[in-house]
């Protein structure tokens, strides 16, 4: 899997990051290098890892890094919720990026899932051929 554009689960997440990014922009300033920054790079986090691990060799590399994805995208659930706490997100806003959060989150979960069991019978054929 080398195109990681054709994706849909990182088409939501490059599409979930520019959201971010746009929102962002508007929070305080004195934020700019605290929790700007790092929902910034939770967000980019995502994309980053499922684009890095299209680019490697097979199933298992991808999974791990589809893991790594699922992990920022837990983390920018939290972030989110920080900034809401705080006061620095529209009372709009939340339901709808949450919710983008939430179906990047499946997906990747649903994605990871595939590419392991898809692992697992790759393993199991090398070993039958084996014997």
């Amino acid at each position: 899997m080398s195109d990681f554009t054709k994706l849909l689960v990182w088409k939501k997440a490059h599409a979930l990051t520019l959201s971010i990014y746009r929102e962002s922009a508007v929070w305080p300033r004195h934020e700019q290098y605290g929790l700007i920054s790092q929902t910034r790079r939770a967000a980019s986090s995502i994309p980053s890892n499922i684009a890095e691990g299209c680019g490697r060799d097979g199933d298992a590399e991808l999974a791990r890094y589809v893991s790594i994805a699922k992990g920022s995208a837990a983390e920018l659930a939290y972030l989110l919720l920080l900034a809401t706490d705080l006061g620095y997100r529209s009372s709009v806003k939340p339901d709808t990026t949450r919710d983008a959060v939430v179906e990047v989150q499946r997906m990747l979960w649903s994605l990871e899932q595939k590419l392991r069991s898809s692992d697992k019978r790759g393993a199991n054929r090398q070993r039958a051929a084996r014997s």
